[in-house]
């Protein structure tokens, strides 16, 4: 029989990472004999209306609403809750713990963030999260050695499924006759992109265009308005560089983000980050073959030690620049980078999730006709 997969997360319309992957993982389990539909969660600040696979909606400003979205997920046979502290509401986003302990399907937790240093409370939430599901997954390897060094958690319940990316990245586009950098993704304080534009002057016989592409974070926006993009272009005006910049504001379909990651000759993620244990940019980075620089956040770490692109230390602007030289000058002698076969594409992610859900419905049977 069809499994029905019940989704908890941020959704489109609203624009955020966890909204876009839940998007595709959502559309990849159900693009096939199974069903699904989506329990969104809106912080109610203009976000725009539901979509047609939206079953529901969890409004975070609403003390209860936990328990009508726990509700609506009772309607399908599994539920796949993604977790990041920002998205729920109460203390560290304890309330998806109320929500989890009314379930009464089987669930499966994706884990987008596992703090190096918690605080007791974010640490708290988090144990009792793993604890409550039926199965927690991370994206990456380092995310899960650190749940199961720095967190009381059940081991057995770990697993490993890489996050996926969409089928077009490897269709090969011409590149432009000036190098090309890109970051992309939505916009905001720690996201270092003043770094990469320090970097630009140490650049100048390159005469590369540095592509800004992405919206700032709509919590950016709500708290500080455009102050944090504004500032970026001041910086390239006192730093000369305002001529090497292509800022790309507007939203990207799957297709036009595809054909820009494929004309970049370096992707460049300058993140403030030292936690960031999953980044969707950096796994789209690698699957398109286009080399990356990134500071050593975790999961940069884990994927570009002796692979495909240079690691930089944080906030350094002259080793960005030192690094984006070395990829531009071995990419002039050596051609384009060939595709890394280090990641999956989104069918086969959602296999595994699939697989897991079967284990889970089968000992849930299991148990329920075990004798008293």
């Amino acid at each position: 029989m069809a499994t029905r997969y019940g989704f908890l997360s941020t959704h489109p319309p609203t624009y955020c990472g966890l909204a876009t992957f839940n998007a595709a993982l959502a559309a990849s389990l159900t693009a096939g004999a199974s069903s699904g539909g989506v329990v969104r969660v809106t912080s109610g600040g203009g976000e725009g209306p539901p979509g047609p696979d939206v079953s529901h909606t969890w409004q975070a400003q609403d003390p209860s609403g936990w328990r009508a979205a726990a509700d609506a997920l009772n309607s399908y046979d599994i539920a796949i809750i993604q977790h990041e502290y920002g998205i729920y509401p109460g203390a560290d986003g304890a309330d998806v713990l109320r929500l989890m302990r009314r379930l009464r399907v089987p669930s499966i937790v994706v884990l987008h963030t596992v703090p190096g240093r918690p605080t007791p409370r974010q640490k708290s939430v988090l144990e009792q999260v793993v604890a409550t599901a039926g199965a927690a997954v991370t994206m990456t390897t380092t995310a899960r050695e650190r749940l199961v060094a720095g967190y009381d958690v059940d081991p057995a319940k770990l697993s490993i499924i890489p996050h996926g990316v969409s089928a077009s990245t490897g269709t090969p586009v011409a590149r432009g006759p000036r190098p090309q950098l890109l970051t992309w993704g939505l916009l905001g304080p720690g996201k270092g992109i003043e770094w990469a534009i320090r970097a630009l002057p140490h650049l100048s016989r390159l005469d590369p265009v540095y592509t800004v592409a992405g919206r700032t974070h709509p919590k950016v926006v709500e708290r500080h308005g455009e102050a944090y993009r504004t500032g970026l272009h001041q910086l390239a005006a006192e730093l000369g560089v305002a001529q090497n910049m292509d800022y790309r504001s507007h939203y990207l379909d799957d297709a036009a983000l595809g054909g820009l990651i494929r004309s970049a000759d370096v992707v460049v993620l300058p993140y403030d980050s030292v936690e960031q244990v999953t980044s969707g940019v950096l796994i789209e980075a690698v699957a398109a073959g286009v080399p990356v620089v990134a500071t050593a956040f975790p999961h940069a770490v884990e994927l570009l030690t002796d692979g495909p692109g240079l690691l930089v230390p944080h906030r350094n602007p002259r080793a960005l620049a030192t690094a984006i030289r070395k990829i531009l000058t071995r990419t002039a002698a050596a051609g384009a980078a060939a595709g890394t076969p280090v990641t999956m594409r989104w069918p086969e992610v959602a296999a595994e999730y699939e697989a897991l859900a079967d284990k889970l419905s089968t000992e849930g049977a299991r148990t329920a006709a075990a004798p008293a």
